[in-house]
C-alpha cells in the first residue's frame, strides 16, 4: 500500500476555515472561540478527511491536531442517528477530557449532537446513560471502551469514523493488543485517522493492516520559543521550592502569573500553600468543573486574581492577556510541553517572563530543552532574605503611602490623638502598634537561614535489597502502601512503565501512588495505597495490560509472612463492591 505524500508545512497565512469546505455551524462555532485560521495540520488534514479519505497525521501536542480530525467529522455527522457513528481513542483520561471538551465547543450550534467521554475511574452508571441516549461521538481510553465491548453496552458496529489519537503514546502504555481488538470490532469500510509523534515499526504496522491507502501528512512542531520572552532558570531541590517561589512572588514584579505544576492534585496543593502565605492564588486541572474554570480565568482576566496554578492540560487554549510570568515549578518532561506553557507570556504584542526550576538530577532536561528551542536559557540566583526584606520595608512604605488618601483618614486621625492625650504614648509608637497588629502575630521580616549542620562522615555500609515483606511502607504523600498481584508478568513482556501508566489511567490514580514494582515471570507486585476504594479495586481487576486481564488482588506474602491488618494490608473489609446492573 502506497501512502500519499503531502507537503508537511503548508502555508496557511491565505488560508481560512471557510475555504475547507466545512458546516457553516462548525464555522460559527470556530468563531466564537476565537479560531481565525487554520494552523498548518488542520490546513492539511481537513481536506482529506472533507474527502473520505485515512489520514496518518504525524505531529506534537499542541500542534492543533484535535480540531483536525473533529472539525471534519463534525461536518458530516448524521444528528438524526442516534448511534455511536464517531469514536476517538486517546491513552489517557486527561486527553480524552480535554478531547471531548473539544468537540463539545466545535458542535455549540449542531443541535441534538452528543459527546461522551468514556474513561477508567468514572462510574458506569454515567457512561451506560449516555449510551442509552445515543451519544454520536464516543471519546474513551482503550481500557474502558474494551469493557463496555465485552459487556455489550457498545456497539461498534455501524461506526463511520474512528480517530487514534497519540497513538504512539497508547502502545507505550501497552494498549496495543487492547486498540487491535477494538479495530476488530468497527466496520470493515469506515474512516480512519491516525495521529502520533512519531512513526515505530509497530504504529506502521497498524497503519498498513487498518488503514486503506491513507493520506500521510507531517508537520513539525514549532520548538522556537518567542524572541519576546526572557527565559531564565535556577537549581533549587524539590523539598525547597515553594521557599524559593514565595521569594521570587515577594521580590518579581508582575501582573498575573501561571504556574504549571504534574498532576492535578499539586495544582490544589500548591495554590492552597500559597493562599496561606497571603498570595492570590486558585487552581485549574482537569477535575474542575467547565464553569469553575470559566469563573476562575474570569477572575485572572480582571485582576481579581494574581496566581494560576495549572497542569498542562488544563491550560490548553488559555489566553489572557495579562500573563506576564510563567513559572515551570515541575520541570517538563517534553520541549514541545515547554514550548507550549512559555507561550502564555508574552501575547498580543507584550514582553513575558519564563522561569523554569531545576532540580540537581534534572539538568539533562535543562539541556534538552536549550538544544531544541535553541535558545541558552540564562541561570539566576534565588532572590536572598535581604532583598525579601528590603521588598517588604518598600511595600510597607508603599502601603502607608497609598493610605494617606484614605476617606477614612480623618477619623483615624481624630481617634488616634485622643489615644495620645489620655495615654501619653508617641504617635511612632501607636503607629508601630498598629502595624504591629495587622500582622497578626506573622513575623514582618524574614529571618536568615540556620547554617547548614557539618555533615558526619559515615562509614560506608551496603544497602539491603528491597523487599516485600519487610513491614508497612509509606510513600511521599504520607500514605501506607499495600502489595497487590496482577497476572502479568515477563512472559508478557510487560515493563513498569504499562503497569503504571494502565493502572493509573484505569484506576485515576496518580504516579506518587505507586511504591515499588517487581516483575515475576508469571506476575508482577506493585506497591499501591492500602486503603483503595472499592471503585478503584473493581476498575483495576478488569484492567488489561498488553490484552491481559491484570485481575488486581491483594498479595498475602510467603507463607508465615503474611502481612498483619493495619501493617501494609489492604482492606477489603468495608462491605462488598457493588456491581452496575446492565
Amino acid at each position: 500500500m502506497s501512502d500519499t505524500e503531502q507537503n508537511p508545512e503548508p502555508e496557511t497565512d491565505s488560508t481560512t476555515f471557510a475555504d475547507l469546505g466545512i458546516d457553516d455551524r462548525v464555522l460559527r462555532a470556530l468563531s466564537d472561540v476565537g479560531y481565525e485560521s487554520p494552523s498548518p495540520i488542520q490546513a492539511a488534514t481537513i481536506p482529506p478527511l472533507m474527502a473520505g479519505n485515512d489520514v496518518v497525521g504525524l505531529a506534537q501536542t499542541g500542534t492543533g491536531k484535535t480540531a483536525a480530525f473533529a472539525v471534519p467529522i463534525l461536518s458530516r455527522i448524521d444528528t438524526d442517528q442516534k448511534r455511536p457513528q464517531a469514536l476517538v481513542l486517546a491513552p489517557t483520561r486527561e486527553l480524552a477530557l480535554q478531547v471531548a471538551e473539544a468537540f463539545g465547543k466545535y458542535s455549540a450550534h449542531i443541535p441534538g449532537l452528543q459527546v461522551l467521554p468514556i474513561y477508567g475511574g468514572q462510574s458506569y452508571g454515567v457512561q451506560l446513560s449516555g449510551l442509552r441516549r445515543g451519544a454520536q461521538v464516543i471519546v474513551g481510553t482503550p481500557g474502558r471502551v474494551i469493557d463496555h465491548l465485552e459487556k455489550g453496552t457498545l456497539d461498534l458496529s455501524h461506526l463511520d469514523y474512528l480517530v487514534l489519537d497519540e497513538a504512539d503514546e497508547m502502545l507505550k502504555m501497552g494498549f496495543q493488543e487492547d486498540v487491535e481488538k477494538i479495530l476488530a470490532e468497527t466496520p470493515e469500510y469506515k474512516q480512519v485517522a491516525l495521529f502520533s509523534a512519531t512513526m515505530p515499526p509497530a504504529i506502521r504496522k497498524i497503519s498498513k493492516q487498518y488503514l486503506h491507502d491513507p493520506v500521510e501528512i507531517t508537520v513539525k512542531g514549532k520548538t522556537s520559543t518567542a524572541t519576546n520572552i526572557t527565559q531564565r532558570w535556577v537549581q533549587v531541590a524539590h523539598q525547597r521550592k515553594l521557599d524559593a517561589l514565595t521569594r521570587i512572588l515577594e521580590v518579581e514584579a508582575f501582573e498575573a502569573m501561571i504556574i504549571f505544576v504534574r498532576t492535578k492534585q499539586a495544582t490544589e496543593d500548591l495554590a492552597e500553600r500559597l493562599r496561606a502565605r497571603g498570595f492570590s492564588a486558585a487552581a485549574i486541572n482537569g477535575d474542575i468543573v467547565q464553569a469553575q474554570r470559566e469563573r476562575t480565568i474570569g477572575q485572572l482576566k480582571s485582576g481579581a486574581l494574581d496566581i494560576l496554578v495549572a497542569t498542562d492540560v488544563a491550560a490548553r487554549g488559555l489566553d489572557v492577556d495579562r500573563i506576564s510570568h510563567v513559572v515551570n515549578y515541575d520541570i517538563p518532561h517534553d520541549t514541545e510541553s515547554y514550548v507550549h506553557r512559555i507561550g502564555r507570556t508574552g501575547r498580543a504584542g507584550r514582553t513575558g517572563d519564563a522561569l523554569l526550576f531545576v532540580a540537581p538530577r534534572e539538568r539533562h532536561l535543562l539541556k534538552a530543552i536549550e538544544r531544541a528551542t535553541r535558545q541558552p536559557l540564562t541561570e539566576m540566583q534565588l532572590p536572598t532574605v535581604e532583598d525579601v526584606n528590603a521588598q517588604r520595608v518598600s511595600k510597607f512604605g508603599d502601603s502607608i503611602t497609598a493610605s494617606l488618601n484614605s476617606d477614612n483618614l480623618a477619623l483615624f486621625r481624630r481617634m488616634i490623638e485622643d489615644y495620645e492625650r489620655e495615654h501619653d504614648v508617641p504617635l511612632a509608637d501607636i503607629a508601630a502598634a498598629l502595624a504591629v497588629q495587622s500582622r497578626d502575630g506573622d513575623a514582618f521580616l524574614m529571618e536568615p537561614e540556620p547554617p547548614a549542620p557539618p555533615r558526619k562522615e559515615r562509614e560506608p555500609r551496603e544497602r539491603p535489597p528491597r523487599k516485600f515483606d519487610e513491614g508497612p511502607k509509606i510513600n511521599r504523600d504520607g500514605q501506607e502502601l499495600a502489595t497487590y498481584r496482577i497476572a502479568v508478568g515477563k512472559r508478557h513482556r510487560v515493563v513498569p512503565g504499562a503497569i503504571v501508566g494502565a493502572i493509573a489511567n484505569e484506576g485515576g490514580l496518580r504516579r506518587s501512588d505507586f511504591g515499588h514494582i517487581s516483575i515475576r515471570p508469571d506476575h508482577s507486585l506493585v506497591e499501591l495505597p492500602a486503603d483503595l476504594a472499592n471503585e478503584t479495586l473493581e476498575a483495576l481487576r478488569s484492567t488489561r495490560i498488553s490484552g491481559v486481564l491484570i485481575q488486581l488482588t491483594p498479595d498475602s506474602g510467603p507463607p508465615g509472612q503474611r502481612p498483619q491488618h493495619g501493617k501494609g494490608k489492604p482492606r477489603f473489609d468495608k462491605g462488598k463492591p457493588k456491581r452496575d446492573r446492565y
